[in-house]
């Protein structure tokens, strides 16, 4: 009978540890350095100038300098800028059809909403008409190796 007892104390404390691992690893997000890492974020993605001269663009917050339309870049609403935690790290945005392109935060989309202010290179390697505006997306950290 003693025998017995330990085996459901043990399978009991077993079953809790998985219960507790399972709740856990299902979270979305994940604490690392000023802000909580995440994953499969729903947005709306908009065509976002980052050259010197393009309407309403101005440097970067990130790093005060310009970026071509050629390079991954994007800029974040203010929420998922972070107060710029987020600066130079790297995002995985994923299309409708889960294809993924990975881009540097380099700017802040102060006013914006649930908002990646993408580059045209990423448009394009999307194969996406920028004269659409914007499209929904996902978005994802990606985690400092």
């Amino acid at each position: 009978m003693a025998g017995t007892t330990k085996v459901a104390v043990v399978f009991a404390i077993v079953v809790v540890f998985l219960q507790v691992t399972c709740s856990v690893s299902g979270r979305p997000t994940v604490r690392e350095g000023k802000f909580e890492l995440r994953q499969n974020v729903p947005a709306i993605m908009t065509v976002n100038g980052f050259q010197q001269g393009e309407p309403g663009g101005g440097p970067s917050s990130c790093d005060g300098q310009f970026h071509s339309d050629d390079e991954f870049v994007v800029s974040l609403s203010s929420e998922w800028y972070a107060d710029g935690a987020r600066c130079g790290k790297l995002i995985r945005i994923a299309d409708d059809a889960n294809l993924h392109i990975s881009a540097r935060v380099v700017d802040e989309c102060a006013g914006c909403d649930n908002e990646v202010g993408a580059s045209m290179h990423i448009w394009k390697n999307f194969n996406l008409d920028p004269s659409v505006g914007q499209v929904d997306i996902k978005w994802s950290d990606v985690p400092d190796e």
